[in-house]
């Protein structure tokens, strides 16, 4: 097997070009005119801001629900979305939507934020930095996450999955690379329920996982 490079990243934000929504039905009009884009910056990429003040919620949306909507339910509905779960972006946008909808047809009044708390639609550019950093075999693996930034976590083991052709976590699509010999390690990363842990969090799981993996070996 060919060395793993440890890669970081970093986004350069910036507005979307879509009007602010200050109410559901704005955003229900934003959503479903925005880029791919938007979509995943979020859904996903919040998970990189330097603080993430509302942990209960992994997406903006349900944030901006709970906190400016003062809609509880509809933050519910949209914060159980997991964006890795579904096939595409696209599909996402869907589920988004049938979720909206069904909220709009149940409301007598649509939910409105004060005037400041607008949802504001960004998207983001991600900048790859390679650390220089390398892990020459799998046992080595857990001890060179425990070092990595949540920059290269976020890399390597979430923004991978959207990646074309391959589709998997940077970790696993290496570890393939002699996967008959690998193969408890793939079984362990791809049995981790990552979506809803903060990436700080994230990581200990990994660590954990991979550490069993070892002492079973």
């Amino acid at each position: 097997m060919k060395p793993f490079a440890v890669k970081d990243c970093a986004l350069l934000v910036r507005m979307s070009g879509l009007p602010p929504a200050i109410n559901l039905r704005e955003l229900r009009e934003r959503v479903a005119a925005c880029n791919e884009n938007v979509l995943f910056h979020h859904f996903c990429e919040s998970l990189l801001r330097p603080a993430f003040d509302h942990p209960d919620y992994r997406n903006d949306f349900a944030v901006w629900a709970k906190w400016y909507l003062s809609d509880r339910v509809l933050a519910e509905r949209l914060g159980i979305l997991d964006p890795y779960s579904v096939k595409s972006l696209e599909e996402l946008r869907a589920i988004t939507l049938d979720i909206i909808d069904e909220r709009l047809s149940e409301v007598v009044m649509i939910p409105s934020a004060a005037p400041g708390d607008e949802f504001y639609f960004l998207e983001a550019t991600t900048v790859v930095i390679d650390t220089g950093e390398r892990v020459n075999s799998p046992k080595e693996l857990g001890a060179a996450i425990r070092k990595m930034t949540n920059g290269s976590l976020f890399f390597h083991f979430l923004e991978a999955r959207r990646r074309v052709p391959v589709g998997m976590d940077d970790f696993s699509a290496w570890l393939k690379g002699e996967e008959k010999k690998n193969a408890k390690y793939i079984r362990t990363l791809g049995s981790i329920d990552f979506y809803f842990h903060s990436l700080s969090n994230l990581k200990e799981e990994i660590i954990a996982a991979l550490a069993k993996v070892e002492r079973k070996r």
